[in-house]
């Protein structure tokens, strides 16, 4: 084989393992991105959703607990 040509293939070899690591380096970002927004975002939304129907219920009992009081 030509000595030129197997330069060559040797350069496209180093400059396909690294894309191949910036490409896994990017995953692993996007991956720590996605389930840092489920924590920060999603997970605060779920939880808002169950605990404002109970302060509101909370909130009410005690309005009506301080109006028959007379207050």
């Amino acid at each position: 084989m030509d000595s030129k040509l197997q330069e060559q293939l040797d350069e496209q070899e180093i400059k396909i393992n690294q894309i191949h690591e910036s490409v896994m380096k990017t995953e692993r970002y996007m991956r720590f991105t996605f389930w840092t927004t489920i924590v920060v975002f999603a997970l605060p939304l779920l939880i808002a959703v169950f605990a404002i129907p109970a302060i509101i219920s909370s909130f009410s009992s005690t309005m009506g607990d301080l109006q028959s009081l007379g207050l």
